[in-house]
C-alpha cells in the first residue's frame, strides 16, 4: 500500500524495524525479502524512527500483525497528527477482547470513529506491487474523508470503491482467512474443487450470518470485501491462510506449518476470537468452529472433515 500511495501521487514515508531494510529501500528502492524484482518509488522512503513516520502525515496506514496492533499503536498514538486518518489494513480480530481493528485503534488513542477507515478487498500484496489490476474498498463513516482517502490511493491499477460499513468490511476481512485455512486443508487433504467450493460458499453464509448479528451491512459480503476478498484469499497460492492450512492438511503441526509459511496467517491467531463473537451473538459458524479446534490440537485434520460432512442438513438459508 505504500507503493500504492506513492504512485497515487503522495510521499509517503513507510516504518521499517529493521535498519537494513530502511537503508535497501531509501538506496536500492526495494524490499527484496518480501517483494523481489520490484522497484519501488522515488517518492516513498523508509526510517526506522517512528516519530519520523507519523511527522505531518495526512493518513496513517496501519497494517501489522493484529494481534500487535494494540502495544505498538499506544507508542505511536502522541505523535499522530490531530487531523489524520487513521487507515486499518489489517485483517483479524483481536484475541483476548474480540474487538475489531478499527475498534482497537478507536479504544486505544481515542481518535473519534469518524476519521477511522479501513481498506479491505481482494489484495493480494505481491500482485498488486506488480502494478495488477485491483481493486477495493474504503469504508468510514464520515463519507469526505472517505473520498479524500479514495483520491489518495487510486491508480491506473488500483481502483478503490467507499462505503460506510465499517463492520462489514472488518469481518468479511477477517473471517475469510479462517475459511481459507479450512479451504486449504481440504486442498492438503487432497480434496477436489466440490468440497472447497463448498467451503467458500458454506464460509460466506457463516461470514454474513455474523455481520448481520453485529449490525453489518448484509450486501458488504457480496462484494469486494466480502465474496471478493474470500475467493482471492481462497483460490490464490499466493495467500498465506490457505498456504498454511495446506500444510497442516499435508500433516504438519502448527509450528512447522509458522515456520513454512513464512509470514503471519492473521487466521490462525483469529479463529477463536471469531468463534468466541459467533457465540455472544449466538450465530451457528461450523467451519470456524472446526478451524479453531484443529489450530488448538483438539481436533485432527481427518476428524475435522468428517465433523462438517456428517452435520445435521439444513435449509441453504437459515436464520440464527
Amino acid at each position: 500500500m505504500a507503493k500504492v500511495f506513492a504512485d497515487a501521487g503522495s510521499d509517503v514515508t513507510i516504518h521499517a524495524r529493521r535498519p537494513e531494510v530502511v537503508a535497501e529501500i531509501n538506496v536500492r528502492h526495494q524490499n527484496a525479502q518480501y517483494l523481489p524484482d520490484v522497484v519501488l518509488p522515488d517518492r516513498l522512503r523508509a526510517t526506522a524512527d517512528p516519530v519520523e513516520a507519523l511527522a505531518g502525515a495526512r493518513h496513517v496506514v496501519l497494517s501489522i500483525p493484529a494481534q500487535a496492533l494494540r502495544a505498538n499503536l499506544a507508542a505511536w498514538a502522541p505523535h499522530i497528527e490531530p487531523d489524520a486518518v487513521v487507515v486499518s489494513s489489517m485483517k483479524g480480530v483481536e484475541t483476548y477482547s474480540g474487538l475489531r481493528m478499527s475498534e482497537v485503534i478507536h479504544q486505544v488513542t481515542g481518535i473519534p470513529c469518524e476519521r477511522i477507515a479501513v481498506l479491505s478487498g481482494p489484495n493480494l500484496a505481491r500482485e498488486i506491487a506488480a502494478g495488477q489490476p485491483a481493486a477495493s474498498l474504503i469504508a468510514c463513516p464520515d463519507e469526505t474523508a472517505a473520498a479524500a482517502l479514495q483520491k489518495a490511493c487510486h491508480t491506473p491499477y488500483f481502483r478503490p470503491y467507499k462505503g460506510t460499513d465499517v463492520a462489514g468490511c472488518e469481518l468479511g476481512g477477517a473471517i475469510k482467512n479462517v475459511i481459507a485455512l479450512a479451504v486449504g486443508l481440504a486442498a492438503g487433504l487432497g480434496m477436489g474443487d466440490n468440497a472447497r467450493t463448498l467451503l467458500v460458499t458454506r464460509g460466506l453464509a457463516e461470514t454474513a450470518r455474523l455481520g448481520q448479528a453485529m449490525g453489518a451491512d448484509p450486501l458488504t459480503f457480496s462484494g469486494l470485501a466480502g465474496a471478493g476478498d474470500l475467493i482471492a484469499t481462497c483460490s490464490s497460492p499466493l495467500s498465506r491462510n490457505r498456504t498454511f492450512g495446506e500444510h497442516l492438511g499435508q500433516g504438519m503441526s502448527v509450528e512447522e506449518a509458522t515456520t513454512a509459511t513464512g509470514q503471519t496467517a492473521e487466521g490462525v491467531k483469529s479463529c477463536r476470537a471469531i468463534l468466541d463473537l459467533s457465540r455472544v451473538h449466538g450465530v451457528e459458524m461450523p467451519i470456524t468452529e472446526v478451524v479453531a479446534a484443529v489450530i488448538d490440537g483438539t481436533t485432527s485434520v481427518p476428524d475435522a472433515a468428517a465433523a462438517l460432512m456428517s452435520r445435521t442438513p439444513k435449509p441453504e438459508r437459515y436464520s440464527t
